[in-house]
């Protein structure tokens, strides 16, 4: 999810690393902080490829800055990372966010329907964070408040997000 937040953040404007980190800490930050040791060879992985390109400016200082942009073929990259989005990135929430953050860089209304509708589908298909017997277990039958909370608040978020991918799917497609 690394490569998609660098790209589509840089698809809005050239930033500087530490900006570009700030922006991505922004997103997700508090659950899964970007370390220098993470994001730096990312870029440079990134430039190597030919998808990023670095350049300077003066700096407020004596050192130059380093600014980052994207080439075209970043923005090719990008535009395949969202048409196309591995199915953890569907299933996991924080990696769908991800991806829901920048799914307007996607120029075809019915390419950003379909990442919706693959997410509905998930939604849609019965699931719980515990099993009994196979079968998944309901706020009303999990063993205690803790779970019992825990599974309310999950058919709460569950129940709007599907709301709004209903809402969402049928304004692309209208």
């Amino acid at each position: 999810m690394l490569e998609l937040s660098i790209l589509g953040f840089l698809h809005e404007e050239p930033l500087h690393g530490y900006e570009l980190k700030a922006r991505i800490q922004g997103l997700s930050g508090h659950i899964r902080p970007v370390s220098d040791g993470a994001l730096y060879p990312a870029i440079a992985r990134l430039v190597k490829a030919g998808l990023v390109e670095q350049g300077t400016e003066p700096g407020s200082g004596a050192a130059p800055r380093r600014t980052l942009s994207l080439t075209g073929a970043g923005r090719a990259r990008l535009r395949e990372r969202l048409r196309s989005p591995k199915e953890v990135e569907i299933t996991d929430g924080q990696r769908f966010f991800t991806l829901l953050s920048f799914l307007r860089h996607l120029p075809d209304r019915a390419e950003q329907a379909a990442v919706l509708r693959r997410r509905q589908v998930f939604l849609d298909t019965p699931a719980s964070f515990f099993y009994r017997d196979g079968e998944p277990v309901r706020a009303e039958q999990a063993p205690d408040l803790f779970r019992q909370g825990m599974l309310r608040i999950a058919r709460a978020t569950g129940t709007e997000e599907k709301r709004w991918l209903a809402e969402a799917i049928a304004a692309l497609e209208g």
